[in-house]
């Protein structure tokens, strides 16, 4: 996992949830930072990944919060043991544990063997009992003093039950430890693609230690998660891995389905979307299908031909491949690509700086001067006609970054502009003002 991490010059408490699967852990999460950022569903072992959240407990101030995937000691299922691996270096960092088990369960021979671990490692750790909503409950929640753990809180994460008298418990453990919650805005970064294409090893790769869980199954990242790339001089970025999109009819799980939901929901939350595809398929109609998406909704991409190691010695094949996708890439002429290995590590140092590139053109603005010097220039080489009368362009502006948009006052209804006139106009505004690896937006208006 690497060193404690810091937040400029501060130490950052940090505190890690864990549990059996089912338990409330990801609803707890979502409580505590007050967004609804963790999957939670009935089923065990939605969550396998971790997710890092903070928590605010004084105005500015607070702690940084992790959840990680239930436990399972006994099960030898692949996540079950890659889940284990990943709390066990998480928890090494930690400040604090909190431990959560189900009040409405009692204590479980699991419970017992997860304490018992606990108690191995010699940290803090903090027994909540979760879903305490009835007399029953609080009766069964006493049960658990008998884990040895010593003090306990019971609560309901879902009712807020008992809440802040965690929050208060949280301050005192953390002390002069709080520290100031991140304000520096940050490049947020969405990585999309089908199951399967590499999308959590090229996350691993950027972070530079094994962030994600990586497995040959489709479906491993089931939660958006994100991490936070601090750079010296630049503003830091944040990563968000997405769960892998498939066709809606080939999803079965409903926490899958719900997975899929939060990707597009992400996508348009983002400055630049990354999407991943693989040089042993291609762009699926998917992918297309996604860069559509793309499109439609004017988001800054950046295309990545994952597991080009495989291309790279057979040259005929790579340049067929090229071809064909600058082909199928012909209604998105601005959206650059790099050709990668996420395993190999092959051209990953460039994608953060063509990220940043990217960002820079997406955010940019351009003076009035400039855009009507080039539309200008537009009228006096060219002769625009629609239905016999020539179209005059007498004045254009910048009204938006992000993406960035014009307008353009004209003697033509804009409705009446013919498509191909739109499409000429946003390309030259692409190549001369500095937008070419962004997608530009133009609105036409009747000058009155």
């Amino acid at each position: 996992m690497g060193k404690k991490i810091t937040w400029g010059e501060e130490a950052v408490f940090q505190v890690v949830i864990v549990g059996r699967p089912n338990v409330g852990k990801s609803t707890l999460f979502n409580t505590l930072i007050g967004e609804r950022k963790a999957i939670v569903e009935k089923s065990p072992g939605i969550t396998r990944d971790f997710l890092v959240g903070y928590v605010e407990l004084e105005e500015g101030k607070g702690i940084k919060v992790i959840d990680t995937g239930g436990i399972d000691l006994a099960s030898k299922d692949f996540f079950s043991q890659a889940i284990r691996d990943i709390v066990e270096a998480t928890v090494k960092e930690a400040d604090l544990i909190i431990y959560v088990v189900d009040a409405k369960e009692g204590p479980t021979g699991g419970d017992e063997e997860i304490a018992s671990y606990l108690r191995s490692l010699n940290k803090r750790v903090l027994l909540v009992v979760n879903k305490v909503e009835s007399k029953a409950d609080q009766e069964r929640a006493r049960e658990f003093y008998a884990l040895g753990l010593g003090e306990l809180i019971p609560i309901s994460a879902k009712n807020r039950l008992n809440i802040d008298l965690l929050k208060d418990h949280l301050k005192r453990e953390a002390g002069h430890q709080l520290f100031n919650l991140p304000q520096e805005p940050a490049i947020k970064v969405a990585i999309m693609g089908r199951p399967n294409v590499g999308k959590s090893t090229l996350l691993n790769r950027l972070v530079g230690y094994e962030r994600m869980l990586v497995s040959e199954i489709p479906g491993t990242t089931r939660d958006c998660v994100d991490v936070l790339l601090e750079r010296e001089g630049a503003l830091p970025i944040l990563l968000i891995d997405t769960p892998g999109i498939r066709r809606r009819a080939r999803i079965e799980e409903r926490a899958e389905k719900f997975s899929v939901d939060k990707a597009l929901e992400t996508l348009m939350k983002v400055d630049v979307v990354i999407l991943l595809i693989t040089a042993e398929e291609g762009l699926t109609h998917q992918d297309k299908t996604l860069l559509r998406l793309i499109d439609k909704n004017f988001k800054a991409g950046l295309l990545l031909v994952n597991k080009w190691d495989l291309l790279i010695k057979k040259r005929a094949r790579a340049q067929a491949f090229l071809e064909v996708l600058k082909g199928e890439l012909k209604f998105l002429p601005w959206m650059p690509y790099l050709l990668i290995s996420a395993k190999e590590g092959l051209n990953v140092d460039e994608i953060l700086k063509e990220v940043e590139e990217i960002y820079q053109q997406y955010k940019r603005r351009v003076s009035t001067a400039k855009v009507n010097d080039l539309l200008e220039e537009l009228m006096n080489k060219y002769s625009f006609n629609v239905r016999g009368k020539r179209v005059k362009f007498y004045y254009a502006t910048q009204i938006e970054v992000a993406p960035p948009t014009f307008v353009v006052f004209t003697n033509i209804e804009p409705e009446r502009i013919p498509s191909h006139l739109e499409r000429f106009i946003k390309r030259r505004f692409q190549q001369f003002l500095g937008f070419t690896k962004v997608p530009v937006r133009v609105i036409f208006r009747l000058r009155s």
